[in-house]
């Protein structure tokens, strides 16, 4: 009898490991979707529009040469004091003491003099909408001790978020050949800078600051442009070109552009046009809800018949606008599920496939609820039952 058991639930392990392959079409196959044009001529060096929710690159041109960026090094310089200030080494109420070498600091300043003493806030004010090299120093200089040894933290930082072709030498992004970074690189770094520190990056949306009596104005133009736009950063310096960050919103959808090796004016126009595009022709849309009920299966000796099946996660999406229609949908499901079950295991899986057939985007299929077994005869039975069943279907 215990041998005739066993060889009943091995065949009825085999039986749940036949999977079912559902492909769900979404469109009619003779629909042919319009092609969309190509993305704009900007004739910079290097460029990328992403998406930050859904890490999907758009467009992008060269976006993974690594170059110099000018004071768009300080968007890790930001990352990194918002950190900080986060898990409580520093405080926007410190008030740290100026040092000659960031008073001297050349370049654009928020105008610190050597000896005062300058609140953290009003540092962080003076280096995002002023673009002061020297509150940079001040900010490095608090937080490390030193400029070079901020740098090492800015490329610990880095390393974490995938940045994979930077390496940071200054905090205020002055000249210097070992002070590099991509255009990919920037956009991946702005997107986890609005999604990890909201109320840090409102201060990319502030539109001036005053500090000693004197008032500078946001250099991102994108600012006064358009109401989508709510932050990031310019940077020049002879060896890096013109450059932009900029980050826009048109109703649930955020995108980030980012433009190497551009010219004064143009730069606020190439990032407008990369928005126009991404925004005319993309969508960022959820397409399933996690722990959603997505399936019912049958349970065999459970002290419930069925158990729900739903994502383990959200599928988000950014898609081509007259793509969307062109996905399938293959589950990878068995039919039947023998008790007892525990909630948020694995029970199959999900993938949503293009029109050209590649696999988009893949999620587990997780069971929302506990089953209990029945007892040991009571189960014996149904798994008897079941497999006698199984023999005229």
């Amino acid at each position: 009898m215990h041998w005739q058991f066993t060889n009943l639930h091995w065949k009825f392990q085999r039986d749940l490991m036949n999977k079912i392959k559902l492909n769900l079409l979404l469109a009619l196959s003779f629909i042919v979707s319009a092609a969309i044009p190509n993305p704009p001529d900007l004739g910079v060096g290097s460029y990328v529009l992403y998406e930050p929710n859904t890490k999907k690159v758009l467009v992008s041109f060269n976006a993974d040469e690594p170059v110099q960026p000018a004071s768009l090094t300080k968007l890790m310089t930001s990352y990194v004091v918002a950190d900080y200030i986060k898990e409580d080494f520093i405080s926007l109420d410190d008030t740290p003491k100026i040092s000659i070498k960031a008073w001297k600091t050349e370049g654009s300043r928020m105008f610190i003099r050597e000896g005062t003493k300058v609140a953290v806030s009003d540092l962080i004010q003076g280096m995002i909408i002023q673009s002061g090299n020297d509150a940079s120093v001040a900010l490095a200089e608090h937080i490390a001790g030193s400029e070079d040894n901020f740098a090492y933290l800015m490329n610990e930082y880095a390393s974490q978020l995938g940045m994979q072709n930077s390496s940071f030498n200054n905090a205020s992004g002055l000249p210097d050949p070992l002070n590099v970074t991509s255009a990919y690189d920037l956009a991946v770094l702005t997107s986890a800078l609005i999604n990890n520190f909201p109320e840090h990056y409102k201060l990319y949306s502030e539109k001036s600051y005053t500090y000693a009596g004197i008032k500078q104005p946001n250099r991102n133009r994108l600012l006064w442009r358009s109401d989508i736009f709510d932050g990031a950063k310019t940077g020049y310096h002879s060896q890096a070109g013109y450059c932009l960050v900029g980050s826009a919103i048109r109703g649930d959808m955020r995108l980030v552009a980012v433009v190497l090796g551009s010219e004064d004016d143009k730069r606020f126009n190439d990032v407008s046009a990369l928005m126009d595009y991404g925004f005319r022709h993309f969508i960022t849309e959820k397409l399933f809800s996690k722990l959603e009920t997505y399936k019912e299966l049958k349970v065999i000796a459970g002290i419930k018949e069925n158990v729900s099946v739903g994502l383990a996660e959200d599928i988000i999406l950014t898609l081509q606008k007259n793509k969307r229609d062109d996905l399938s949908f293959e589950l990878s499901l068995s039919t039947q599920v023998l008790a007892p079950v525990n909630a948020m295991d694995k029970a199959g899986t999900l993938k949503v496939i293009d029109d050209q057939n590649n696999v988009i985007a893949e999620s587990d299929l997780v069971y929302l609820d506990t089953v209990e077994e029945l007892g040991f005869f009571q189960r014996l039975f149904a798994i008897l039952w079941n497999w006698i069943k199984s023999l005229f279907t």
